[in-house]
């Protein structure tokens, strides 16, 4: 199981992979682009996945937003940029919170979003801070989905919403001979992943309303063959780099692999992508 810290690990090793395989300088986005008809390139596919969860949680002008697990803060300053809304983006990497600082200030936004290094299963807000509590790719990282729903629960204003986006396997205790799953979850520092059944009756349990998923697994897949060829192409340079430098961190020495393992688990459909949508009730 990994901890905080090594989730920590995980994001600030490899956000130079980042930078180099997925225009994490341009688009800012660690997440998959969703291709909707009409979408017609990657860059598109990334905004329309930030699109899709701002429409979908009816963010507006009047509320304040949690961005739970904000990466480098591409969300977070889309939906500022967007709809003018104030936004606080959390992570648990340092380095994640210095790039989202220093772009709200290149994009003139200080005055609407705030990074802080934070865990989003153990905030220092008071409760019912916001209306909206937002996490796109991020809840999959916490081995125990309880903790993140019972703190977003609490967060949330009476009547606030919680927008999600995430991985989820497809079924319980599936057969999976090759562990195409596993070997990916340990690659990008997941411990495990739920079943979206599971998911949604832990957010029942815990008092969420109005629970509803929409299943995006399709419209991903283009994303997902994005992250494959790019681990074949840097299969070759990664272990060259390896055998060079034999002290390399775990995660630097295979995160490579990671795209590899996703789309081998995809194609054999191991785990699905949905959006949750859900309300605190009033």
């Amino acid at each position: 199981m990994f901890t905080a810290k090594e989730i920590a690990d995980y994001y600030n090793t490899t956000q130079n992979h980042y930078q180099k395989w997925w225009k994490l300088n341009d688009n800012l986005s660690l997440h998959y682009g969703i291709w909707d008809e009409g979408i017609k390139s990657f860059d598109e596919s990334l905004r329309n996945t930030n699109r899709i969860l701002m429409e979908l949680s009816g963010i507006t002008s009047a509320d304040k937003v949690l961005d739970a697990g904000c990466g480098v803060g591409g969300a977070a300053l889309f939906i500022a940029e967007t709809k003018n809304a104030r936004v606080t983006g959390i992570t648990l990497s340092e380095k994640q919170v210095e790039l989202a600082r220093q772009s709200a200030i290149h994009k003139n936004l200080t005055d609407k979003v705030a990074f802080e290094l934070m865990d989003y299963t153990h905030t220092s807000f008071a409760d019912e801070s916001f209306d909206v509590v937002w996490a796109c790719e991020s809840v999959s990282s916490v081995t125990d989905k309880n903790l993140f729903i019972k703190e977003a629960f609490r967060l949330l204003k009476k009547g606030g919403r919680l927008i999600l986006s995430d991985f989820f396997q497809s079924v319980e205790n599936q057969p999976d001979k090759h562990q195409w799953v596993k070997k990916w979850g340990a690659t990008w520092g997941i411990s495990n992943f739920d079943t979206q059944k599971a998911f949604v009756k832990k957010l029942d349990a815990h008092g969420f309303i109005k629970i509803n998923t929409i299943n995006y697994t399709d419209k991903i897949e283009k994303s997902a063959r994005r992250m494959y060829y790019a681990s074949l192409l840097g299969a070759l340079p990664s272990e060259l780099y390896n055998l060079t430098h034999p002290r390399v961190s775990y995660f630097a020495k295979n995160h490579y692999k990671c795209g590899y393992y996703q789309y081998k688990a995809l194609k054999n459909n191991l785990w699905q992508y949905f959006v949750v949508m859900a309300e605190k009730g009033v």
